[in-house]
């Protein structure tokens, strides 16, 4: 046993109550952006900027997998209104969460 191993596990248990809130927060979120996204899609919008505020919003949380489920569907919703603002937006969530592209320019 080395002498930071105690310190590393005071660490983790100090982290892990902040990481399971973090992940209730993510999920709220996601929750609160469902209704947000099936009214647009349904509406058949063509409020840009409400799609693109959140498309914003909701990046942030395309890294849970509910939440990247939304983000798609909006992307492919907005793709026939805006389709180089809607690549834009698959570069950022590939430049934010998306392990795979690391490294590839």
């Amino acid at each position: 046993m080395t002498s930071e191993e105690p310190t590393r596990k005071s660490l983790a248990a100090e982290l892990a109550p902040l990481a399971a809130q973090l992940c209730e927060l993510q999920n709220r979120a996601v929750r609160a952006y469902e209704p947000i996204i099936g009214r647009i899609i349904r509406s058949g919008s063509q409020d840009v900027r409400e799609i693109e505020a959140t498309l914003d919003g909701l990046l942030d949380f395309a890294c849970v997998p509910d939440g990247l489920k939304l983000f798609k569907a909006l992307c492919r919703y907005y793709y026939a209104i805006d389709p180089v603002a809607t690549v834009g937006y698959v570069q950022s969530y590939r430049e934010l969460w998306d392990e795979d592209s690391e490294g590839e320019e």
